[in-house]
């Protein structure tokens, strides 16, 4: 009852071979210059800002900052830029607005923005005015990259008490 072992084949190791002598190269002189693919420039690095949009019924107030909120670049609203009070929440005022804001932001160099937009919210009306949708439309067309669009309304989690006292709002 003796069983055969079988064993594993041994790899031969040769050795390393000895390397050919290399031909002498040509002076630089005399080299052609290989036509190198051309290389793509290194990719920008934008500068980011923060554009807060707030839009309600009456108007529409636009401020960009830095990146933590802290510092104000460029503010504008839609008083601003119309003369009488009831146009200033409709979307001719906030694209006038948008424009003064992107034109301040491009002398500052900034490229890109990320976009907040807020409504009244809380008891008030949860969705932005006329002027917000304009605001966007205005900084895509100007030239400015936008990374994010994003609704921050505040929106009430339980119960908040809306103003009229307990009979409400007697018309």
């Amino acid at each position: 009852m003796a069983e055969k072992q079988e064993k594993p084949e041994e790899k031969k190791m040769e050795p390393p071979k000895p390397e050919e002598p290399k031909a002498p190269e040509p002076p630089l002189e005399a080299k052609a210059a290989p036509a190198a693919p051309v290389a793509a420039p290194p990719p920008r690095k934008h500068r980011v800002a923060v554009v807060h949009v707030y839009s309600s019924k009456n108007d529409t107030i636009i401020t960009a900052t830095d990146m933590s909120g802290a510092e104000t670049l460029a503010w504008a609203s839609g008083g601003m830029m119309v003369k009488a009070h009831r146009e200033e929440g409709r979307p001719y005022a906030a694209m006038q607005a948008a424009t003064k804001v992107v034109h301040t932001l491009r002398d500052k160099g900034i490229t890109l923005v990320h976009v907040r937009i807020r409504a009244p919210g809380g008891v008030g009306i949860k969705t932005p005015g006329a002027g917000a949708q304009a605001v966007v439309r205005t900084m895509a067309r100007s030239g400015v990259r936008i990374g994010r669009i994003e609704d921050v309304t505040p929106l009430p989690t339980d119960s908040m008490k809306r103003k009229g006292g307990r009979r409400g709002r007697r018309v």
